[in-house]
This record gives C-alpha cells, sequence and structure tokens, in this order.
C-alpha cells in the first residue's frame, strides 16, 4: 500500500466559554488541494472540548480518506502541548478525550502535531464559526440532531450540562 500523506488543520471554540461549541477539519492532500471538509455542532461545552472534537474528528475523516500519515496543525497551544506530552491534562473528561486521541492515531504509521498561529488556521475558524453562526439561528440547535457523537455517548463535562 502506498503511503498517503495528508495535512489536517483543526479547530474547535465555544462562544461564551462555556457556550454553544463547534469544531471543524480541513484536510489537504500532499499537492496542498483541500480534499476534505468537516465540522460538528457540540451544544454546550467549553473551548478545550471543542478543540479535542476537532481532533478526533480529524483523525476519522483522515482514516476514512485513506490516510496513512498525518500532519495535524492547531491553533491550540495547550492541545498540541498535552498530545506531546509536555503538558499533563487534570481535566476527567479531557483525558477520556485524550484517550480516543491517542487510540486513533495508533491506526496511521505517523501522526505528528504542531502548533501554527491562528492566522494560519484561517480555513478551519472559518468553518466553526459557520457552524455557530447556523446553530444561532436555530432555536433548539441540539434538537435537530446536531449534536456530536461526543455528546451521545456522554462524554461531557458534568458541571455544565
Amino acid at each position: 500500500m502506498k503511503n498517503k500523506k495528508l495535512k489536517v488543520f483543526i479547530d474547535g471554540g465555544s462562544r461564551g466559554n462555556p457556550g454553544h461549541g463547534a469544531c471543524a477539519a480541513v484536510i489537504f492532500d500532499e499537492k496542498g488541494v483541500i480534499i476534505g471538509e468537516e465540522g460538528k455542532y457540540l451544544g454546550h461545552c467549553t473551548n478545550n472540548f471543542a478543540e479535542y472534537t476537532g481532533f478526533i474528528l480529524a483523525l476519522s475523516t483522515a482514516l476514512r480518506l485513506g490516510a496513512t500519515e498525518l500532519g495535524i496543525f492547531s491553533d491550540s497551544e495547550l492541545l498540541v502541548r498535552q498530545f506531546n506530552g509536555e503538558y499533563r491534562i487534570k481535566d476527567p473528561t479531557l483525558q477520556v478525550l485524550m484517550g480516543e486521541i491517542k487510540k486513533g492515531s495508533s491506526a496511521f504509521k505517523s501522526v505528528t502535531v504542531s502548533h501554527v498561529p491562528r492566522g494560519r488556521n484561517v480555513h478551519a475558524d472559518k468553518l466553526v464559526n459557520v457552524i455557530l453562526d447556523n446553530a444561532r439561528a436555530m432555536k433548539n440547535p441540539g434538537l435537530a440532531g446536531t449534536i456530536t457523537k461526543e455528546c451521545d455517548r456522554k462524554l461531557h463535562q458534568p458541571k455544565l450540562f
């Protein structure tokens, strides 16, 4: 099987922190062409929860696209440093999500995670904001089937729900 290297820019955010949250992933092929965009509305969550969920979204999308090697780029320095083992993860929910991220990463030959300035992550950030703008226009966005599997599995921050 030939190596398929993809670059994925991820983002997540919540308005209010905590507040309505969303995540997004923009996938580029080796030539720098966008080959996929994914985004999800998350309901009420923190920025960190949204960033972690964006990483999980990126992994599942890249796997579906047949990637063997990934370069993940995030403007969340905290997420990058926690993934790379430089910072501890204190929040129990984020610990569970990082376990899923590590497990999902093992499906690839290699996964590198790098920090990029927010200005280099414009596309993923824009997707997150479009999702949040659309959710705001709905009366009850969570009732329309838009809450992700993460919330369905009860991976949430108990003090927020």
